[in-house]
């Protein structure tokens, strides 16, 4: 399945258990050369109190708490609303026509809840990273269930995040490594936005880095909501008042469906 080109590997297991997930198995069935090829693993599992639990491996085989376009694509293969529960805690999904729309839980921007190694103001980080024409720098803090760092500025194009997304994620400032969001204000209610995902790379579309990157130009007091979120990929639409929890809505597909050895990727 995709979220606008963010693609995945689905394993269903809500009724049929699978083989133990490993980082070695997941990060052997998201190799695009010799493996099924994705960029994160979702796979689906009972859960003790809600309708199920939904686990996200990135294409590097670690699991982390959150994915937003995994979080549509899920709504859309279960068929009807639910709540269900993930690392970052419960979402509820609801499927449209062509996609979903999913209430993502309230953001959190406590130092401790990104979180970051030590105490620091997350509206304004007075922390940057050099570049060749200038620093990337003063970015805000948000955890949307998994952690992000957003840079507002003039021209998202013009940051060579191929090369900064690396060495941001993996600073000692984040000890669980952190999502990089680079952002430039197309209109009011308009943003366009470039992802480099921890774990996976520089990605066509992050649904929870759309959220973290409205929400971040929001309270920065640049758009109004609801914002459109401009992606390689394509668009999200991002609704949050402060204080509320985040709606997420965009399309989500099938791509195919099939079957593969488990012990050839053990």
């Amino acid at each position: 399945m995709h979220g606008l080109g963010n693609d995945f590997v689905v394993l269903d297991a809500r009724t049929s258990a699978l083989p133990t997930m490993t980082q070695g198995v997941a990060r052997a069935l998201a190799d695009r050369r010799t493996g099924i090829g994705c960029d994160q693993l979702i796979l689906l599992e009972p859960d003790d109190t809600h309708a199920f639990r939904m686990r996200i491996f990135n294409a590097d085989g670690g699991e982390v708490e959150a994915c937003g376009n995994a979080s549509r694509a899920v709504a859309l293969l279960h068929g009807a609303p639910v709540t269900i529960a993930t690392g970052g805690g419960p979402i509820t999904l609801e499927p449209t026509a062509g996609g979903a729309r999913v209430d993502m839980g309230a953001p959190r921007f406590e130092w401790d809840a990104i979180p970051l190694a030590y105490p620091m103001d997350t509206f304004s980080m007075p922390v940057g990273w050099p570049m060749d024409n200038g620093a990337l720098e003063s970015p805000m803090a948000v955890n949307v269930g998994n952690p992000h760092v957003i840079f507002l500025v003039d021209d998202a194009d013009a940051v060579p995040l191929d090369a900064l997304g690396p060495v941001i994620e993996h600073d000692p400032l984040f000890p669980e490594r952190v999502n990089v969001n680079v952002a430039s204000l197309v209109a009011p209610d308009h943003l366009r936005l470039r992802v480099w995902e921890r774990g996976a790379g520089l990605t066509r579309a992050c649904g929870t880095g759309a959220c973290a990157t409205a929400v971040a130009a929001i309270r920065r007091g640049l758009v109004q909501s609801p914002v459109r979120v401009t992606l390689p990929g394509g668009d999200l639409d991002i609704a949050w008042a402060p204080g509320g929890t985040i709606m997420m809505s965009g399309p989500a597909a099938e791509s195919f469906r099939g079957t593969f050895d488990w012990d050839e990727y053990a």
